[in-house]
């Protein structure tokens, strides 16, 4: 019986049920806490491995790509399972992943808003009523599905410092000038709980490489303006070979303020944004099947590099 469940929408005590199960089952996984939502939802890591590479991979930036997640969870049970049976995943036996590297999971960096798109926060709880309340500036997003934002209306996937000054400019002329369900930068970067914690988690590890999973697109950004980062493209090349996802350069009018984008600033070392599955956000679990075969190719190749 699978530990992660995903026939039921994903959400935070989901999520944080899920993390127990895992470490009982598995108790060569760790867990870490990196901090704190803005309601005070736990926002944990999974930790595989012991090798000498660090890689990170997040999920769930925004609320209403919560399909994310569940990928990363099943990813770890999965090696879980085939360490445990002396078996390979990806055709690379577990033991030698574990051996060569050490995978930290940050399975679900927005909690508060996932919940809010996935009904664990009530109508008429001051939570679900604040949202709304933001969300009535901007009518013509659908509350709470179009909610991608934390629950003090910032979109945490522009919040990191590298160009957000641009990312505000851009987003202001887009209307977006007031927290909402999306695209609301905050007031400078690195002042919601959620990316502060993921960005000093961050700086902590020294991960020789990130992943951002978001939705939607099968597409796959590698690239922050003009820095070259050695053997980035080649690498994201051969995600695009495992997954059958496109490798794309980022679009202008999304192309600042992002975690990976701040990661290659930073570090010049590979960073990505994996858009998995096609639709509209949040996308159905019919899509997770697919999604996941998509791309474990992804997380496994990344891990070793």
């Amino acid at each position: 019986m699978s530990i992660v469940k995903t026939d039921i929408p994903m959400n935070s005590d989901r999520c944080t049920t899920a993390l127990a199960e895992l470490i009982r089952e598995f108790p060569f996984f760790r867990r870490e806490r990196l901090g704190f939502s803005v309601y005070g939802r736990p926002i944990d890591a999974l930790i595989l491995g012991r090798g000498e590479r660090k890689v990170m991979y997040s999920a769930a930036h925004h609320a209403n790509e919560w399909i994310t997640t569940p990928v990363l969870l099943k990813f770890a049970e999965e090696v879980g399972n085939a360490l445990r049976a002396g078996s390979s995943i990806q055709d690379v036996p577990a033991s030698d992943l574990l051996d060569a590297a050490t995978i930290y999971l940050v399975p679900m960096v927005n909690p508060d808003g996932v919940d809010l798109v996935t009904g664990a926060i009530p109508p008429g709880s001051r939570e679900y009523e604040s949202a709304r309340n933001m969300a009535s500036f901007y009518p013509e997003i659908p509350f709470p599905s179009g909610w991608k934002a934390n629950l003090r209306g910032v979109d945490l996937n522009l919040q990191y410092p590298a160009g957000w000054e641009q990312a505000r400019q851009i987003k202001f002329s887009q209307g977006y000038t007031r927290p909402g369900p999306r695209d609301y930068v905050g007031t400078a970067s690195l002042t919601q709980p959620e990316a502060l914690a993921l960005a000093q988690y961050t700086q902590r590890i020294n991960p020789a490489l990130v992943l951002a999973y978001h939705s939607q697109g099968q597409v796959i950004y590698w690239q922050f303006e003009n820095y070259v980062v050695p053997g980035a493209r080649e690498l994201g090349e051969e995600f695009a070979r495992v997954s059958g996802y496109s490798l794309e350069d980022t679009p202008y009018n999304s192309s600042f303020a992002g975690y990976k984008d701040w990661f290659i600033q930073k570090y010049r070392r590979p960073g990505y944004t994996i858009e998995v599955g096609l639709g509209e956000n949040p996308l159905p679990l019919s899509q997770f099947d697919e999604i996941y075969r998509d791309n474990e190719g992804i997380l496994v190749t990344a891990a070793l590099g």
